[in-house]
């Protein structure tokens, strides 16, 4: 009898315990159906067309280069995937694409030996760019106006963003100028 009441103990401590893990699930589930969440994925970032904030301290300084896309990257230093995403960004420096490589405090010391433009201490930027999870993207035109503001969930999201960031052969227009809404 001893190992039938054991048993029964148990069973009960493991209807009880699953009993409260779904209570939890079901308290988040009406959590994020009542729009206790105020933010969904689409509103992360600035719009497009929006002014780029601070966009006179993170513009090129040469005058050759003012008609190119400037594209911030925000990214922590602990971050594995802003880590790839900023080799890759280093592999992209080309004219015709400047970069600024955004960190809310110190940036770590590898980047500086990169042939970008890294800043520390940025975390103002960060809150006004919207950038809430790194990494994450903004393209700025050369008037100031955000192209196109997204995070990054690999080094190939980047890729992609550069791709079509880059004026088609003979253009003059980046080929992200409208509005992305719509994104799950």
């Amino acid at each position: 009898m001893s190992f039938q009441t054991s048993a029964l103990i148990l069973s009960w401590i493991a209807i009880l315990l699953l009993a409260f893990t779904v209570s939890g699930l079901v308290r988040q589930v009406h959590a994020l159906s009542s729009g206790a969440v105020q933010r969904r994925p689409e509103s992360v970032g600035l719009r497009p067309g929006a002014p780029a904030p601070g966009f006179a301290r993170l513009a090129p300084a040469t005058p050759a280069t003012p008609a190119v896309p400037l594209v911030l990257l925000f990214l922590e230093p602990d971050c594995g995937t802003c880590t790839e995403v900023l080799a890759e960004a280093s592999d992209h420096v080309r004219p015709g694409l400047e970069f600024r490589v955004l960190y809310r405090e110190d940036p770590p010391a590898r980047a500086a030996e990169l042939p970008i433009t890294v800043l520390g201490g940025q975390a103002d930027l960060f809150e006004r760019y919207d950038a809430l999870a790194t990494p994450f993207a903004t393209v700025v035109d050369q008037a100031g106006r955000v192209l196109r503001a997204e995070p990054l969930g690999s080094r190939a999201a980047l890729h992609r963003l550069l791709d079509e960031v880059d004026s088609p052969p003979g253009g003059s227009a980046p080929t992200v100028a409208t509005n992305q809404g719509g994104r799950a």
